[in-house]
């Protein structure tokens, strides 16, 4: 086994950077300059042994471990940097500007990690997939430059493209790692074509694809092969939901198998967008986050056959750890920050950790730490970073003010300690802990659970207002296009689980309306409660009058009174009272009232009444021709037909 690199983290904020070790004790590394100013960005190369930063100025590249420095680039307004695989290269990007003399801005450049030399630059406008790609051996480098794929060899970048294809329409292109790369190419849906994903092997990009697989309903997409290259997941998603279920458009997911050999739609069970989707390391396996919240987890095989299914949880992330042994589930954003680590031989839960408000979460090399770090300008308040066991335990603490970026330094698998069998035991947390653990401000004790008014305090919570993941009914496609699931409402100001609410609701009349268990009043919180009592009749003595306010106009009517309405004495009727009876005949419980107008009729009788609204939209026709107007032949056809129908209405004994 090769020399183990040290575990090491990196932090940028808006005041300070920095290079950090890892367990136990967390220490800055030495020798390590933080610079005057503030720096843009910063990368590990993949394979750990290099770092390098950019400033407003400068990019300088160092040896990860002991913080020397290589190379300091004069390149000034970097916005993005990128090693190759295996450190050689690094590419930088800054914004493109206009030059003077009209000639493109070479905003792309491509430099030795090891001389500072410039070995090649081109126009990039895009910052979006703005670097090169490159396979695992860096022998070959691929960029799409308008709907052409240019194939590059590193080694001589001086003799230019190498090869290349072109693609109609492509908007997205990637590279598989592995010994034998493949590339995937997307092209999107437009103007009713389907979109469409193409795999050709690097080696013979000129030849037919090696797999293509056609679907409807994919704006842009991304593409996520396995660690071996063989296979690759889709995720496709819309601009727009033509179902009105998501702000964020409709999503799918298929894979695709890079020989040609399998490809499927990645059939889900709850109706909801993809979170998130993994694979493991182990290239056999894929885990997949979805359906509205409290969202589903479920692992598939390299079939699409389901291994196993986690439940329903708040949950929208998922990650393996780098030896596939643990995998954890988490519910960032919106979401309370719960991470659930699970035992991927036993599908049991090992423990839970709370980290409310995390940004960034990512495994450590080694499998056996999380660290999570709330960035900002997503929050900026409480900004830092926290290193947690996979059982559970906090192990460092470090609150930096306005954190923009932090990561673990990278190391590849066989660098990197053993896992172990068993889940490894949890070491003695840093200093930092304790520290946190003093200064930190009391926390506000919350109430426990949701909260609830004090009508409805002591009462069962119905099932309505339950999640799914507590014993909720799950949630059910509405169809009608709305994104409110349907819910089992009445009128009743009652809260719920109280006597008149829905479940002691007893009907009150035959339009199918219930009452609320007060004799059909209805219930004014605040109010009173009041007796029932007889409205008196309009002019009766002791009634309260009221005289109409100025300006108003009469209404006609025979002498009928209302709200408003004059009496045939002239005088204003009585107000209604708080106490409001429901109009209507009650009906027995259990009787259905008739619908008028519904009576059955005769099919003799039916045939007629049709044949008849023929003969008069016929007549209609006929009237508009007369008046010059021009009719389509559909409306010619239907005149046609008009001794057709009165034959027919003759054979039944009508005379038309």
């Amino acid at each position: 086994m090769a020399s183990q690199l040290s575990q090491q983290y990196a932090f940028r904020a808006q005041k300070s950077m920095g290079l950090v070790g890892g367990t136990p004790t967390y220490m800055p590394i030495d020798g390590f300059a933080v610079p005057d100013v503030p720096a843009r960005t910063y990368h590990y190369s993949p394979d750990g042994r290099l770092f390098a930063y950019a400033l407003p100025t400068a990019v300088r590249i160092f040896l990860a471990e002991g913080a020397q420095l290589l190379q300091e680039l004069s390149v000034p307004n970097i916005i993005e940097l990128k090693f190759s695989p295996r450190g050689t290269y690094l590419s930088t990007w800054e914004r493109p500007v206009k030059l003077e003399d009209g000639a493109q801005h070479k905003n792309l450049r491509v430099f030795s990690a090891s001389t500072g030399e410039e070995l090649i630059s081109f126009t990039q406008k895009s910052q979006e997939n703005w670097d090169l790609q490159y396979t695992m051996s860096e022998s070959h480098a691929i960029r799409l430059v308008a709907q052409e794929i240019q194939v590059y060899r590193p080694a001589e970048w001086g003799k230019g493209i190498a090869d290349k294809l072109r693609v109609e329409g492509a908007s997205m292109v990637s590279l598989s790692s592995g010994l034998n790369p493949s590339v995937a190419v997307f092209v999107a849906e437009k103007k009713g074509a389907p979109a469409v994903v193409k795999i050709y092997g690097l080696s013979t990009l000129s030849g037919a694809p090696t797999c293509s697989k056609t679907f409807f309903k994919a704006d842009r997409a991304q593409i996520k092969w396995n660690d071996l290259g063989t296979q690759a997941l889709v995720l496709t998603q819309t601009e727009v939901d033509n179902s009105n279920m998501s702000y964020y458009g409709e999503t799918g997911m298929y894979l695709l198998s890079a020989a040609g050999n399998f490809d499927c739609r990645v059939t889900l069970d709850k109706e909801g967008p993809i979170h998130d989707v993994s694979w493991s390391p182990n290239s056999k396996e894929f885990g997949v986050v979805y359906g509205y919240m409290p969202a589903k987890t479920t692992l598939f095989d390299q079939r699409v056959r389901t291994l196993h299914d986690f439940g329903s949880s708040p949950h929208n992330f998922i990650s393996f750890n780098p030896q596939g042994r643990l995998v954890a589930l988490a519910g960032f954003g919106n979401l309370a920050g719960k991470i659930d680590i699970f035992d991927r031989r036993t599908l049991t839960k090992i423990c839970t950790i709370d980290a409310p408000n995390t940004s960034y979460c990512e495994w450590s090399p080694c499998g056996r730490f999380l660290l999570t770090a709330t960035l900002s300008p997503r929050l900026r308040v409480d900004n830092g970073i926290k290193v947690w066991h996979c059982t559970g335990g906090l192990m460092h603490v470090q609150l930096v003010e306005e954190l923009y970026q932090a990561s673990w330094r990278p190391t590849p698998l066989d660098q990197a300690p053993p896992f172990g069998s068993t889940i490894p035991a949890a070491p003695q947390p840093s200093i930092s802990v304790l520290t946190a653990a003093l200064t930190a401000k009391p926390a506000t004790p919350k109430a426990a659970g949701a909260y609830r008014p004090p009508g409805a305090r002591g009462l069962a919570t119905p099932a309505i207002f339950k999640r799914e993941d507590e014993g909720g009914a799950p949630r059910m496609p509405t169809g009608s296009g709305s994104a409110t699931p349907p819910r089992g409402y009445n009128r009743s100001p009652n809260p719920p689980g109280s006597v008149g609410h829905a479940n002691g609701a007893t009907p009150s009349n035959g339009n199918g309306h219930y009452q609320n268990g007060n004799g059909g009043r209805r219930h004014v919180p605040g109010a009173a409660p009041k007796t029932p009592s007889t409205a008196p009749a309009a002019g009766a003595e002791g009634g309260e009058k009221k005289p109409k306010k100025k300006g108003k106009k009469k209404e006609k009517g025979t002498g009928e009174t209302g709200s408003g309405a004059a009496t045939p004495t002239g005088e204003a009727s009585v107000r209604p009272s708080i106490d409001v009876t429901v109009v209507g005949t009650q009906t027995p419980q259990g009787s259905v009232p008739p619908t008028p107008g519904a009576e059955s009729l005769d099919p003799i009788a039916k045939k007629v009444r049709n044949l008849n609204k023929k003969l008069k939209a016929i007549d209609e026709l006929k009237e508009k021709a007369n008046r010059g107007e021009r009719l389509e032949a559909t409306q010619l056809k239907k005149m046609e037909g008009e001794a057709e129908i009165r034959k027919e209405l003759s054979s039944l004994g009508i005379t038309a």
